[in-house]
């Protein structure tokens, strides 16, 4: 895709740093301790830009190669910021056999991102998921604990205008 990287410009504030600080320097010396302080890291930050972890490897002395490796590799980490309503497609079968494609295109459109991105303001972010066992109204999405079933493109617009706080 030819598009711009929309980036939300890294905030970390000194207090999210100094929890960040305490969790390595408690876990750094046990073996396998990437995980948890990634874990931590993430719940400190909501996600795990380049900064977060150029902090983990100078404080561990773990590669950055090798923390970005293992960040990529699990998807329950995230290098985006996600937004304050996370907005989640089903691209499972049912729920693309019935268009679900179209709304994720519309959506990007709609927002000027790409799945994975969140908004410039922080608001949404949008991502592709499999199946959420709601096959009976597909297509579905969901926005934070919101499920929308049965929609189609027209309808986002006044979808996301009800997250216009």
């Amino acid at each position: 895709m030819g598009s711009k990287k929309n980036t939300v410009p890294f905030n970390g504030t000194p207090e999210q740093e100094k929890k960040l600080l305490e969790v390595i320097e408690s876990l750094k010396g046990d073996k396998g301790c990437l995980m948890p302080i990634l874990q931590q890291a993430q719940d400190i930050y909501g996600y795990l830009p380049v900064e977060v972890q150029t902090i983990i490897a100078r404080e561990t002395g773990i590669p950055l190669e090798k923390i970005y490796g293992v960040v990529t590799f699990y998807a329950q980490f995230s290098l985006m910021p996600k937004g304050k309503y996370k907005i989640s497609v089903c691209l499972g079968t049912a729920c693309y056999v019935k268009g679900s494609g179209d709304i994720y295109n519309k959506l990007m459109e709609l927002l000027g991102i790409d799945g994975g991105e969140c908004t410039p303001d922080g608001k949404f972010s949008l991502e592709a998921c499999r199946c959420i066992g709601a096959c009976g109204l597909a297509p579905v999405l969901t926005i934070n604990e919101d499920v929308y079933g049965r929609l189609t493109v027209d309808e986002l617009a006044g979808i996301l205008e009800k997250y216009s706080d």
